[in-house]
């Protein structure tokens, strides 16, 4: 069985398509055999404290566990079936143990410290790495001892299956939830909307719609069904999922969330820090927990006479042209799109008849090749679904890189959009020159009949971001592992490059290239976006409070002491202090945040709007000097996306910029400047 597992493979590229459940233990414990004689024979006495030397006997043995257990990982989040994920359970605790101890070696430990105190004969990148990886040591419990080391060992494996069962639950509860609604319950639903409902319900054999709580159905029936009380019923499914509140209590991850809490704060003390925060900021631009608080509360106080505003419109609205005199944030968004459309002369809907994905994904390659001298040519490669394409980037007839791009939702496949890495770009210590491949994930509604799928412009500035995201990781030119691509970059600096790439699609030049009718073909006429762009600020004050009240609970969370009792009564607060919207009170969003809980934005989630300062003001160089301007889109290229994480953050915003940074790019493109 061994020569024929996938998982064992040296190739390029992982074999999706051929892995099976019960190829996962043979090859996962035989790789972490490997990796463990690596680590034996890099801590030996023997082997020289020598960078070259420790890349060779242990990077390659460790990168290679890595590369497989990522392949089980994005299986597991897009393909997920109860024997995958039996199998992928079954080996967390052993490989979170593995990378633990790894983390903490003192052996290995030493051996860098060694390594560091002559520094001064290496690259810029691979001192940028060694410092890293130092830090990272202290961080990982490397000097903990005894009782303390065991602990914290524990701790991480702990943490690792509590947030993948954290995951599960928000999986589960979302597949779990099915409503099969008459016509006459979906009025005011798109047509094709309808379509696709209805095929779901056929393909059970039901008659009706098949409603779900995934975001390609959940949000059209929030925007635009004329019934409250569907709205209220999917509304209340949605936001309850995960909690004790709702339809499978067996799902409940409030425990999980009270345990994870508690852990983490253990963590921190055992690393003699007083909270979590101060543990997640050391790898972050931000200075402490406090300096975070301080944006955040700044940036409320900033946008909050916006919200009030957008608010104060919305009822008015409501009461006057729907007779709705008291509204409940289940009509806020069916609400918004009327007062939209009323405002603006347009809905999304009309505008979701333009950006076809065969037409977005051609403007958006466009773009990128126009902007950092790059190819994009489609390829072929082994998938774990039809739907899924492969791409190369390729300059000069060279390939720089590769891509999958996984666009629609489906059962079994995780909520959100997401870029991860498959390989990272790396001259192996064998002579080789590794190449960068991605993972590009979303969760658009999948084409119905014969016709493409349509997308709304917030669809198309997701997939942007994700673009952003690849290309960063893609497009680096740095050799080493630990600070190639988005390696080693700053987790609140990481959305930079993501965030900047959506600015795109709010040019006129670029809509020209993007759009196309699904029946005529015509380009998005410009009275349309003149109106798109009258709009673009439509609820900017609440959108932004909405961020700051998930960030600011995020923080408090972590950066207080004994929250872990009181989750429920910490995001009251934050929303009694930030927020103009209150949900009701059977309202469980945190049950299902798992950006905090499951996907390493713990006393992070800030970093979005942190970074989005960045952003706007590395787009306001292109305003200036204009969009395509082929010396502004090589600058952002060497200094931002091909430095990856082999200088911090804010030197390569400064070697962009020519300054630090400023908020008040932000404040302006949100029209609050």
């Amino acid at each position: 069985m061994t020569a024929m597992n996938p998982l064992l493979s040296t190739a390029a590229l992982p074999h999706f398509a051929q892995i099976r459940p019960d190829h996962i233990q043979p090859a996962i414990a035989q790789l972490l055999a490997d990796a463990k004689a690596a680590l034996a024979t890099a801590t030996s006495d023997e082997t020289p404290a020598d960078y070259d030397t420790l890349a060779r006997v242990l990077s390659v043995a460790t990168e290679r566990l890595s590369s497989a257990w990522g392949a089980v990982g994005h299986l597991n989040a897009v393909a997920n079936t109860p024997e995958l994920r039996e199998a992928y359970n079954a080996m967390l605790p052993a490989v979170t143990e593995f990378y633990t101890e790894l983390g903490a070696d003192e052996k290995l430990f030493a051996k860098y410290k060694a390594i560091n105190t002559n520094a001064g004969r290496l690259s810029p990148a691979r001192r940028q790495a060694l410092k890293l990886w130092i830090r990272d040591f202290v961080l990982s419990g490397a000097e903990l001892q005894g009782e303390a080391r065991e602990r914290f060992a524990a701790i991480q494996e702990r943490s690792a299956e509590l947030g993948q069962k954290f995951s599960e639950h928000v999986m589960d509860a979302t597949d779990g939830f099915a409503h099969y609604a008459s016509s006459e319950e979906l009025k005011g639903l798109p047509a094709d909307v309808l379509e696709a409902t209805r095929a779901a319900a056929e393909a059970e054999g039901k008659p009706g719609h098949k409603l779900t709580l995934h975001a390609p159905c959940y949000l059209p029936v929030m925007q635009y069904a004329d019934s409250r009380q569907l709205r209220e019923l999917i509304y209340r499914a949605y936001s309850t999922r995960a909690s004790e509140l709702g339809a499978n209590p067996a799902l409940d991850n409030g425990p999980l969330m009270q345990e994870l809490l508690m852990l983490r704060q253990e963590e921190a003390q055992l690393l003699g820090y007083p909270t979590f925060a101060d543990v997640s900021v050391v790898a972050k631009m931000a200075d402490s927990p406090q300096q975070v608080l301080d944006f955040l509360r700044d940036l409320a106080r900033r946008a909050r006479p916006y919200a009030e505003k957008d608010l104060a419109e919305l009822h008015e609205f409501a009461a006057k042209e729907l007779g709705l005199t008291d509204p409940q944030v289940w009509d806020n968004a069916y609400v918004s799109e009327k007062l939209k459309e009323a405002r603006y002369a347009f809905s999304d809907q009309e505008v979701r008849q333009y950006f076809t994905v065969p037409r977005v994904l051609a403007g958006l390659f466009q773009i990128i090749e126009r902007l950092f001298d790059v190819k994009i040519v489609e390829a072929e490669a082994e998938v774990w679904h039809e739907s899924v394409h492969f791409y190369r980037l390729e300059r000069k007839g060279q390939s720089v890189g590769q891509f999958y791009l996984d666009l629609y939702a489906r059962t079994g496949k995780r909520p959100g959009a997401w870029m991860d890495e498959v390989r990272s770009r790396w001259a192996r210590p064998e002579g080789v020159q590794q190449l960068p491949v991605a993972q590009l994930v979303c969760n658009f509604p999948s084409p119905v009949g014969d016709k493409p799928a349509l997308l709304t412009h917030d669809d198309v500035t997701t997939l942007f971001h994700e673009f952003g995201h690849g290309l960063h990781h893609l497009l680096t030119q740095v050799d080493e592992l630990g600070v190639s691509g988005i390696s080693g970059v700053e987790w609140d600096a990481v959305e930079l490059p993501s965030q900047f790439m959506e600015n795109f699609c709010w040019e006129w030049e670029v809509l020209q290239q993007l759009t196309g009718h699904v029946d005529s073909g015509e380009a998005l006429p410009r009275a349309l976006f003149d109106k798109m762009i009258a709009a673009k600020n439509f609820q900017s004050g609440l959108q932004t409070l909405r961020q700051i009240e998930f960030s600011l609970f995020d923080m408090r969370l972590h950066a207080e002491p004994g929250t872990e009792k009181q989750v429920q009564a910490i995001l009251d607060e934050v929303r009694a202090e930030v927020s103009v919207i209150r949900p009701p009170e059977f309202n469980r969003f945190q049950h299902s945040f798992s950006h905090i809980f499951a996907g390493g934005y713990s006393a992070g989630y800030y970093s979005y709007k942190w970074a989005e300062v960045l952003s706007a003001d590395a787009w306001s160089a292109f305003e200036d000097e204009g969009v395509f301007n082929p010396a502004t889109g090589k600058r952002y290229l060497q200094n931002i996306l091909e430095m990856g994480g082999s200088r911090e953050a804010l030197e390569n915003f400064k070697a962009f910029r020519g300054r630090e940074p400023s908020i008040d790019a932000l404040l302006r493109h949100q029209g609050m400047g």
